[in-house]
């Protein structure tokens, strides 16, 4: 399933320390199934390879954050520029935006955006509920080997440090051990967030 921007325009699809031994329904507290799931973490993390898995098992839309940064952004993450908070700011109002036009229209989504912060992710959630966190949580190395072998995506594996040091780990989120197959990921996602 393709990621379609608010406009219609389809665009390009680019593609914690520790491991997770808990189940990870702990992480996460419901009483209703969201209808919005963002998919978080660390640039690598696999949100764009779950977020479509995800969408499809689903049947639900996926929005690729990444196509929703202004050109600046993408410039100069290019350049192996970190992001600052001020350049993020049109980028969370984008996806926040986004989050408000599917709830209004009742239709569900996958999203996938790093939302390092907790700050961003109040942002993208401000006042909405059926807002989903899934924190994708893995291992400094494992990460860097996956980003290293990517092509075709402008972001560096040379700024995956700064992305790790501005990481602050969710704890109001379901988190999940990316060192599993993505299938494995998949069911235990809608498993936890009771979407079987």
């Amino acid at each position: 399933m393709a990621p379609v921007e608010p406009d219609g325009i389809v665009p390009p699809i680019h593609n914690l320390t520790k491991r997770i031994e808990k189940d990870p329904r702990s992480d996460y507290n419901s009483q209703m199934p969201p209808t919005i799931i963002v998919l978080m973490g660390v640039s690598g993390a696999g949100k764009t390879t779950i977020g479509l898995r995800l969408a499809d098992a689903l049947g639900w839309e996926f929005f690729d954050g990444d196509a929703f940064h202004p050109p600046a952004n993408v410039a100069k993450m290019a350049r192996g520029e970190p992001l600052t908070d001020a350049d993020r700011a049109p980028w969370l109002d984008r996806l926040h935006a986004l989050i408000t036009q599917r709830l209004a229209q009742g239709a569900p989504a996958v999203l996938a955006a790093s939302a390092l912060k907790q700050a961003y992710r109040e942002r993208l959630r401000a006042g909405h509920h059926g807002v989903a966190f899934v924190f994708l949580q893995g291992e400094f190395e494992l990460i860097y080997r996956r980003i290293s072998r990517r092509k075709g995506h402008y972001m560096p594996a040379a700024l995956l440090e700064s992305q790790f040091a501005a990481l602050e780990p969710p704890e109001d989120a379901l988190t999940i051990d990316v060192a599993q197959p993505p299938a494995a990921i998949v069911e235990q996602i809608r498993a936890a967030l009771g979407l079987e």
